[in-house]
């Protein structure tokens, strides 16, 4: 009979003397505080790297004789001391002033995501969106703007990746063990779990709550695996992005009505609402259920939960907007709305993106909001095309989507040796994180000391590729003769090129583009005299075929004879592997199809460590270059066919490495050249594209706005509300009716200084001069010089519901010059001119 073995866990009693340990460990402010994780390393560096950085593990498996020695210890506990004094100053710090209005007692600003990427220890994320939620977390930590995210706790996060000795990526799917995450379950005053619940179908799933604490932000994790739940329940929040349409739409609802009710009950009131994605947007049916509660009319509690509503879509790609059949919705929904008062139809309606009868998410966001946006500028203009159906009458470029460009949250990313270097010689630069003029500091930093700092960081990141790939050879059994051949430029004497390119195995992000003239890819990285290594990551989602084809082709071109020691492919791509990458490549890659790169981050960490970009123009680069901070690839006419383009813009590329980037590194002069052109990489970067300058954009333009909006439209039990809605009622019933035509001269010269008489009759059709906004825009042959608008006034009522409108104006351009005439809706209320999604031209003079 065999043996078996139980598992024991012998738990240190905390020393008096350094009880804020408890504090530190359950606070994920250590996922970017590098202080509070060097104090853990001194209490024992090889437990720190065993636990994975999890400091709560850490504190749980030391040694308690190593404690009692630490306590003891007056290097240890001086740095102690300062850690602990620091994290007190931190977490009562007082928010900026931007942010103030937005900090009354018990309110919040409420953040919904699918996934949070704060640090590899809360493994809840699977990568860009995730990701971007935990930089958005922590750069609002940092502000100190009141943020509750929302999320849910997946028993396994995303898969662990490995590939086998064929490249087969082969997806580890791991189950957590909550009580050693940094999270706590929060419970009422009798000590017992708190729950929400939520209707799903014909059953009731019980959802309890964990707390995870991130500096100054606050993140409620829902929970259904617990045993009150039947089984099909209990697995809705097992795995993330796992299962099958009927788990998706079950996650969704969890997230988005239970979040909200998870907020209510624990008293928490947010001021304004953000869904990240449009995951979430079963939280905007359950805010109108309040309302309709109180005997609001469902129109009426749209608007003043839309108020409220901030709408981040990051996808331009059509897999990444869920759909949900009808059926479905009704299954699964029924029910739930039956008991709000409302039936599938009206929801149907309010997610329903054309003739398409599913229910789709984003149009269901786009109409539970107010004020959206894309996650770059090419990214909001394609998402304003996209969505217009939303707005059937204004051309994208002026409908009320727009954009915010993505940050990176630069303390977590930025490596250590920058953090010191700045903190020696910039000393406030982390209250000067979106001054541009401030960066400029960067050009001070003397070459020599900016070349010696990034080898260090490649060397750093050269060792950890290295530890990896013979790990990863190990387990696949391949002969030692062969990894030796693979890890040759990983460690060797002699200087390396690292060009960088990791992210998700998608088909859109081209990973093989640089191998489209595969022999001049080879003979550019096997120029002995110019040792080249590219490092190649990322995962493919287990699902998508082609994804995980794109990886064994990688690792095939990797174990070749042309290629083998020249291009390495790491594999499982997370948190950890990334800080190391973006900080020690001396290029970073990005090659998506135009333009459906949303946004893209990595190229901003690898730029904020001193990288250079070389990448096609599209996404967050393409506002970004400057021609002196790095290359790119201007993207073919996306008219083009796909193998046209692939097989140009892999020209372009190839002739930018061969031409100008291996030149500059290998033929510089004291590096010279190449050192200006990353200084210029950081100087610009940085304070353009951080988390905090994001923020600092939502609170601005979105933030503040809604919560005025808001409580204008909730204050005395909704009167203006209920007034707004039955006048948005009033246009759609009218507005098919209304014309708008010239009642005069239509000038086509003009002597200089003298004015435009313009005089045009509207056809309102039960509406009123005060319900519409006629006016004139004037412009000229350049794109790029936007159209002056005129106002007109209305003069006389013609009779039979037409108004005449006059109006008489300076032309603002010399010579040849263009104008046009409209009307659309207006409305004090409306959070954006062009909202009704209505409009009226003059189409042609009269006769």
């Amino acid at each position: 009979m065999e043996s078996t073995r139980f598992l024991l866990e012998v738990r240190p009693r905390i020393p008096t003397a350094l009880n804020r340990l408890d504090d530190l460990a359950n606070d994920l402010l250590y996922g970017w505080d590098r202080d509070v994780r060097r104090l853990f390393r001194l209490l024992d560096n090889a437990l720190y790297e065993r636990s994975g950085g999890n400091l709560k593990v850490l504190l749980r498996r030391v040694a308690q004789s190593r404690l009692d020695a630490a306590a003891g210890e007056p290097a240890f506990m001086d740095a102690y001391q300062r850690v602990v004094a620091a994290y007190d100053a931190y977490t009562s710090r007082r928010p900026v002033a931007e942010v103030e209005p937005l900090c009354a007692a018990a309110s919040c600003i409420a953040y919904f995501c699918f996934e949070f990427g704060l640090h590899e220890s809360l493994p809840l994320y699977s990568g860009g969106l995730g990701i971007l939620a935990g930089d958005y977390c922590k750069a609002a930590s940092d502000l100190a703007l009141p943020v509750t995210a929302v999320g849910l706790m997946y028993r396994m996060g995303y898969f662990r990746q490995r590939i086998d000795a064929l490249g087969e990526q082969i997806a580890d799917y791991v189950e957590s063990n909550f009580d050693e995450l940094p999270a706590t379950v929060v419970r009422a005053d009798d000590g017992a779990e708190f729950r929400v619940r939520v209707p799903i179908g014909a059953d009731c799933c019980e959802l309890r709550v964990w707390r995870v604490r991130a500096g100054n932000t606050t993140l409620l994790l829902l929970d259904a695996d617990i045993d009150d739940n039947e089984p099909s329940l209990r697995g809705v929040t097992h795995q993330l992005y796992g299962g099958d349409v009927v788990t998706r739409i079950r996650q969704e609802m969890v997230l988005g009505i239970g979040g909200v009710r998870a907020l209510r009950a624990l008293g928490i009131d947010p001021v304004v609402w953000h869904l990240n994605e449009g995951h979430a947007a079963f939280g905007i049916v359950e805010r109108c259920g309040e309302f309709l509660a109180l005997g609001w009319t469902p129109a009426a509690a749209i608007e003043a939960v839309a108020a409220s509503t901030i709408f981040t879509t990051h996808t331009p790609v059509a897999a990444g907007h869920d759909l949900f059949d009808a059926g479905l919705v009704e299954t699964e929904l029924g029910g739930y709305l039956d008991a709000l008062g409302v039936d599938t139809d009206w929801l149907l309606n309010l997610g329903r993106n054309g003739c398409d009868p599913c229910l789709n998410m984003t149009t269901l966001a786009i109409r539970g909001s107010r004020y959206r946006n894309g996650v770059s500028r090419i990214h909001g203009r394609i998402a304003a095309a996209t969505e217009r159906h939303a707005w059937p009458e204004i051309t994208p470029d002026e409908n009320p989507l727009t954009f915010v460009t993505n940050g990176v949250h630069l303390p977590t990313f930025v490596a250590l040796d920058w953090i010191h270097l700045f903190d020696t010689r910039f000393t406030d630069w982390r209250s000067k994180l979106a001054d541009e003029g401030f960066w400029s500091c960067i050009d001070d930093i003397p070459d020599h000391r900016f070349w010696s700092l990034r080898q260090d960081l490649k060397a750093q990141l050269l060792v950890e590729v290295k530890r990896r790939i013979v790990a990863q050879h190990q387990r696949n059994g391949t002969a030692w003769a062969t990894t030796q051949r693979v890890i040759g430029r990983l460690g060797g004497a002699g200087d390396v090129l690292v060009l960088g390119f990791a992210r998700r195995f998608a088909t859109y992000k081209r990973a093989l583009l640089l191998f489209n003239d595969g022999e001049r890819m080879a003979r550019l990285l096997s120029d002995e005299s110019r040792p080249v290594v590219l490092v190649m990551a990322g995962k493919a989602h287990p699902h998508d075929e082609p994804g995980r084809t794109l990886i064994r082709e990688v690792y095939e071109r990797a174990m070749s004879p042309e290629l083998i020691g020249k291009l390495v492919l790491v594999e499982d791509y997370d948190l950890a592997l990334a800080r190391l990458l973006v900080a020690g490549a001396d290029v970073w890659i990005n090659t998506p199809e135009y333009p459906l790169e949303a946004s893209g981050t990595s190229g901003i960490k690898a730029a904020m460590n001193g990288a250079i970009n070389l990448s096609v123009l599209d996404g967050w680069w393409a506002e970004a270059f400057d021609g002196t901070n790095g290359w790119a690839v201007a993207p073919h006419d996306p008219g083009m066919s796909a193998e046209y383009r692939d097989r140009e813009e892999a020209k372009d590329l190839l002739d930018l490495l061969e031409r100008e980037v291996l030149p500059s590194y290998f033929d510089r002069h004291d590096s010279d050249a190449w050192v200006r052109r990353a200084k210029a990489s950081m100087r610009t970067i940085i304070p353009r594209f951080n988390s905090e300058r994001m923020v600092l954009e939502y609170v601005r333009r979105f933030y503040l706005p809604a919560a005025q909006r808001a409580a204008r439209l909730t204050r005395a039990n909704g009167v203006e509300a209920q007034a707004f809605a039955l006048w948005k009622q009033q246009v759609a019933e009218f507005w098919e009716e209304t014309f708008l035509r010239f009642a005069g001269p239509v000038p086509a010269v003009l002597a200089d200084g003298e004015p435009l008489e313009l005089a045009v009759d509207a056809g309102l059709h039960g509406l009123t001069p005060a319900d519409v906004r006629v006016e004139c825009l004037i412009g000229t042959a350049d794109l790029n010089e936007p159209p002056v608008s005129f106002a007109f006034a209305a003069a006389d009522a013609i009779g039979d519901g037409v108004w005449r409108f006059t109006a008489s104006l300076r032309p603002p351009f010399p010579g040849l010059q263009h104008y046009r005439v409209r009307m659309y809706p207006h409305h004090e209320l409306l959070a954006h001119p062009l909202e009704m999604g209505r409009m009226r031209w003059v189409a042609a003079n009269p006769e």
